[in-house]
């Protein structure tokens, strides 16, 4: 996909660090092993281990430039563990020196690949500087004792004490990551999920049933899927309700064995509606149903998909479009479609697709009538759509219309986040428009013409559309804020699915269960800032709560109020959202990357005094 120059730049960086530790850490095991040669030796090591350890600070201080936020654990604890013993080691070259120096680098390279939240800064940094003093002790005291000729002291102690800082972290991790028995995501309240339904005391505007099955799907391509449907088709029945409107859906599972549920993304149902096993509900096993109740209270395009084993489910079909119209509004009058951006499981590969459509597909379009295309992404990357032949609009960001909204020029990009949403709008010209994905070389592409004729023309990369500046009627910040929260993205180790692996899932040092739960209490104002520091992105999504994006990267938002419930984060972005509490429950709040999720890279907000008597055992994703 193709990133933003910003993007660009802190992806390098962080990149950048972690190839230059590889090499210092190797450096330093080589000059390990000359702390007891000669002083020549040594000092050409400790030149070459200095140089590595150089170019991390000064990739640190250039990091420092998109905030403290991104560069205080390297800041803080890692550079400086590896910078002041090998300053220390070629000012007064020594063997002791050498091996702290030695030990600091490890220690840094350690911590950079095995990171921890801002809560565990002391610790590490009180255990690491224990251990470096421990090192030293031992450094010392073996010289002394190797003069005596023992056998026994040419035993390799130091590398075994060293070996004792990672063997303990990995310990301390595990237990930190652990499942807790009985865990019900919150303590216990004098109001259950169960009890914060949607309207149960009168008939429904509209009433339907989804039947989850097993099917195969055949894409535009004739490629084949074997896919997960709802009703028998992929994506599932397009459902049109009315704001206001009392909606009942029944869910049936036929035969899918993983288990469904139902997830009404981006609208703000009641908590008990929410459709997530193990929170909200336990997934409705085949030959079961389930009967979900809600009101939708905004319009917009949103969208509903499994929240059981999503990584899969989703990928293989389970999902479809859900639109909701205002009462106030009449009918559309010009050329409407619906547009799933997804990527299919389709035999040995995939294939990147707009709904089935995933080779150029033509369409007609009348000259002159208005045109309005929902875009919901609903595959796991972050998608760069390309819009070319025509001026267009961009009316709504995940639901909420956009105040003051101008055409922008053809050409220019729109960055979809996975699960996100935009509506765009334009007046079909005389020429062919065109949809493609960036970098996508045109095998699934979309071109709208007066004759139908048309085909996809070629596109290159525009200008990227940016919501924090376009439209207008920007809202001030609140003056004061009830709770406020920092959350640190990472790359590293981490303990995932009952494994230690390299994952793009850690919040604050920790995975699922063991991030803890962002608690607020009814009515409450929160103030968010989450920072990536890894090199994925993260499309965050935070279940019964829109929020408002205050500022990235330290500047505000000046154009229309960035309403959204699905916040791609880029590497090195920063944001500072804002939300009401005004939906008691316990929600989810997570990366909608299933697979980061399934990582562990899932949070909960829950209200004071509301508890859930499912278990986490039934895990979403």
């Amino acid at each position: 996909m193709a990133r933003s120059h910003r993007d660009q730049v802190f992806e390098t960086l962080f990149l950048a660090d972690a190839v230059l530790a590889l090499p210092a850490m190797a450096a330093a095991l080589v000059l390990g092993g000359r702390a007891s040669g000669t002083e020549r030796r040594l000092r050409r090591w400790l030149y070459i281990t200095a140089a590595l350890v150089a170019a991390r600070l000064v990739v640190a201080c250039v990091i420092l430039s998109g905030g403290m936020v991104l560069a205080d654990s390297r800041l803080l604890v890692q550079v400086p563990l590896a910078v002041l013993p090998v300053a220390w080691a070629v000012w007064k070259p020594g063997r002791t020196a050498a091996h702290v120096g030695v030990s600091g680098v490890l220690l840094s390279v350690w911590w950079l690949f095995v990171p921890f939240g801002p809560q565990d800064t002391v610790y590490v940094l009180i255990g690491s500087v224990a251990a470096l003093a421990m090192i030293a002790g031992l450094s010392t005291g073996l010289g002394r004792w190797r003069r005596s000729g023992s056998r026994v002291s040419r035993m390799p102690w130091l590398s075994a004490a060293f070996l004792l800082v990672p063997a303990l972290a990995l310990v301390l991790g595990s237990q930190a990551n652990a499942v807790p028995g009985g865990h019900h995501h919150s303590a216990a309240g004098e109001v259950s999920v169960d009890q914060l339904t949607g309207p149960r005391d009168r008939e429904p505007d509209l009433r339907l049933t989804l039947t989850a099955a097993r099917k195969t799907v055949r894409l535009a391509s004739g490629r084949t899927v074997d896919a997960l449907t709802f009703n028998g088709v992929s994506p599932g029945p397009e459902i049109r309700a009315r704001r206001g409107q009392l909606v009942e859906v029944t869910l049936v599972n036929t035969d899918v064995e993983e288990g469904v549920t139902v997830h009404w993304h981006g609208v703000d149902v009641s908590n008990a509606e929410d459709g997530v096993p193990g929170v909200t509900q336990n997934a409705v096993r085949p030959g079961e149903r389930h009967v979900y109740r809600f009101v939708p209270n905004r319009a917009g395009t949103f969208w509903y998909h499994t929240h059981r084993d999503a990584l899969d489910s989703v990928e293989r079909g389970l999902f479809g479009a859900l639109i909701v119209e205002d009462t106030r509004e009449t009918a559309f009058d010009g050329i409407e479609r619906t547009l799933f951006t997804h990527q299919w499981p389709a035999g040995d590969s995939s294939a990147l697709a707009f709904g089935r459509d995933d080779r150029p597909t033509r369409y007609t379009a009348d000259a002159g009538r208005p045109v309005l295309l929902r875009l919901i992404n609903s595959s796991a990357e972050p998608r760069r759509i390309r819009i070319g032949g025509t001026r267009f609009t961009v009316a709504a960001i995940d639901g909420n219309a956009i105040q003051g909204a101008e055409p922008v020029g053809p050409g220019t990009d729109l960055l979809l986040a996975a699960g996100g949403r935009y509506d765009i709008t334009f007046t079909m010209p005389d020429g062919p428009v065109t949809l493609d994905y960036s970098g996508n070389q045109g095998s699934a592409a979309l071109a709208f013409s007066p004759d139908g004729k048309a085909k996809p023309a070629d596109l290159s990369d525009g200008s990227l559309f940016d919501p924090l500046t376009y439209g207008s009627g920007a809202l001030s910040a609140p003056d004061s804020y009830d709770r406020t929260y920092d959350l640190r993205l990472d790359d590293g180790f981490g303990f995932s699915q009952d494994g230690f692996g390299f994952v793009s899932s850690l919040i604050n040092g920790r995975l699922y269960p063991a991030v803890p739960t962002l608690e607020v209490t009814e009515g409450d104002q929160v103030r968010v800032r989450i920072a990536n520091r890894g090199v994925n992105d993260h499309p965050l999504h935070l279940h019964g709560h829109r929020v408002r994006v205050l500022s990235r990267g330290g500047e505000p938002a000046t154009g229309s109020p960035w309403w959204t419930d699905t916040l791609n984060i880029a590497p090195g972005e920063v944001f500072e959202i804002t939300f009401t509490a005004d939906n008691p429950g316990i929600w989810m709040d997570h990366c909608h990357n299933f697979e980061h999720a399934a990582n562990g890279m899932i949070m909960h907000l829950a209200y004071t005094g509301v508890s859930s008597p499912y278990s986490a055992d039934d895990m979403p994703d």
